[in-house]
């Protein structure tokens, strides 16, 4: 399911993507991917079609939030679950740092996992 995702998520030209791996230090889910639209219309676009993209896979129901300002849109696809920020609205929240988890790592444009040192 990750892989969807991610390739929706590069389809849709989604910026700065960021998986965090959350195996045995969270119950909610196995991954948590932050990524940046360039405004809100594609926060809005990258959002619906992810979730075009989970349906087809059988994953129900998709439950998104914060569709009508699309500044911070949740998807939760259950196992991975999506954040889309306006990039200054990711800033401000920063919740790669929340996490602070040392198995964070971005994904390059063509798909390659680019390792990120903890901080």
């Amino acid at each position: 399911m990750l892989d969807a995702v991610e390739q929706s998520l590069d389809g849709d030209k989604a910026n700065d993507v960021t998986v965090i791996d959350l195996s045995g230090k969270s119950s909610i889910a196995d991954y948590l991917v932050v990524a940046s639209g360039t405004s809100n219309r594609h926060i809005g676009a990258i959002a619906e079609h992810l979730r075009d993209t989970l349906k087809k896979m059988g994953i129900k129901p998709v439950a998104i939030e914060g569709m009508p300002q699309c500044d911070w849109v949740l998807v939760d696809g259950g196992d991975v679950i999506v954040h889309l920020f306006r990039p200054e609205v990711r800033e401000f929240y920063n919740i790669e740092k929340m996490w602070d988890v040392t198995s964070q790592s971005q994904v390059a444009s063509d798909g390659t996992v680019l390792e990120t040192p903890h901080v």
